[in-house]
Parts: C-alpha cells; sequence; structure tokens
C-alpha cells in the first residue's frame, strides 16, 4: 500500500466517520474508533512515503490537501451538530484557503511547504511552519480534540442507548475541556498560518501571473 492509496484512503473513511455519529451509539462508537484510525493514518502515510523511498512533492501536497479535508469536515461536523461555535470552521477554513493558494504559487516557482525546498524564508518561519515539532504539535493538538469530541457523542450516545444520566456539573466540565482544547487547537492553526502569509507575500507582490497574461495575450 502506497503512501498516496492511505492518504486516499483515510480522505474516504471520513465521510464514513461523519455518517456514523448519526447512527446511534454503536454507529457511534464506531466512527470514534474511526476516527482514531484515520489520525493514525495521518502519521502512516509519511512513515510508509519515508520507509519505501517513494517520497515526492506530489506527495506532500496530496497529505496537505488529505489533511485540509478531514479536519474541515470534522470541524463542519461538529459545528453542524451545536458542539463547537461556527465561526471556528470558517476562520479554519478561510485560514486554509489563503495559504493553500501561495503554497500553490510557490509550489509552481519549485518550492515546497515542508522539507529542504519550503517556501519559509527565515529560521524563525520554518520553525513556527515546517519544523517537526511544530508539525507534531498541531497533529497530536488536532487528533486530541477531534477524538475528544467524538468521543463525548459517543459518551451521548451511551447514556441514551443504556438509560444513565451522568450529574450535570460532570456533563458542563467535559463540554468546557473541549471548548477550551478548541480554542488552543485555533489559535495555533492561526499562529501557523500567519508567517505562511507573511513569507508567502513576496509572491504576490511580484505579481507574476499578471506579466504571464500579458505575455499570452
Amino acid at each position: 500500500m502506497t503512501a498516496n492509496v492511505i492518504t486516499l484512503s483515510r480522505i474516504g473513511l471520513v465521510f464514513v466517520a461523519i455518517l456514523l455519529f448519526g447512527a446511534g451509539f454503536y454507529g457511534q462508537f464506531l466512527a470514534f474508533l474511526l476516527t482514531i484510525l484515520i489520525i493514525y493514518m495521518d502519521a502512516l502515510d509519511g512513515y510508509v512515503a519515508r520507509k519505501l523511498r517513494i517520497a515526492s512533492d506530489f506527495g506532500a501536497l496530496l497529505d496537505i490537501t488529505g489533511d485540509r479535508i478531514v479536519e474541515n469536515v470534522y470541524w463542519i461536523y461538529f459545528a453542524v451538530v451545536g458542539m463547537i461555535s461556527f465561526w471556528v470552521p470558517i476562520i479554519v477554513i478561510a485560514r486554509g484557503f489563503l495559504t493553500d493558494s501561495l503554497r500553490s504559487i510557490a509550489f509552481a516557482d519549485g518550492k515546497t511547504a515542508f522539507g529542504e525546498r519550503t517556501m519559509m524564508r527565515s529560521g524563525f518561519t520554518r520553525f513556527l511552519v515546517s519544523s517537526r515539532f511544530s508539525r507534531g504539535v498541531y497533529g497530536v493538538s488536532k487528533a486530541i480534540i477531534f477524538c475528544y469530541l467524538g468521543g463525548l457523542i459517543a459518551l451521548r450516545g451511551a447514556m441514551a442507548r443504556f438509560s444513565f444520566i451522568l450529574p450535570s456539573d460532570v456533563l458542563f466540565s467535559l463540554d468546557l475541556i473541549g471548548q477550551v482544547i478548541v480554542y488552543v487547537v485555533l489559535a495555533m492553526c492561526l499562529i501557523r498560518g500567519v508567517p505562511v502569509l507573511w513569507d508567502g507575500r513576496l509572491y504576490l507582490l511580484e505579481k507574476r501571473y499578471p506579466k504571464f497574461i500579458r505575455k499570452e495575450t
């Protein structure tokens, strides 16, 4: 199984998980387990690419695309069911469009989001955006919140299925913990996005695409 197949598989599985979240307790519990698997596959595709020495610029770009689809689907779903503010997916998606657009321009110029040919221009911005530490912390944070919120859905499904009720203060505390983690992850999303916009501004200021258009016309 190649790394790209793993990436495409987890994109498909995230939609299965979302469908199962609305299918009663057993479906919700299975969706919770699928969420853990999807997060694991996010780390697995990169490991397989390095292990088999099949890492490529396209594979890295596809991995980012897969990450965007997976995280946006989860953010939107949790907002739709009322677990988080609808502003969270709006901010995340807007940030994703902006950074990925700049990365696409940089990719056409031979630059990559991460790695030796990263578009990041200073040691500080490379650390914030493309270092393994930063990417790892952000990835783990997203894994925690998606699994946590999915676990809360399964917990509520279990309460309905097996007719038991947790004390209201316990449920309040669980929801509050979830909200804190959500906004910590959102802050990290913005902090990691600003350096991409800052370093990527040079591609926009060069106005290379209007030049190309004028030449073609």
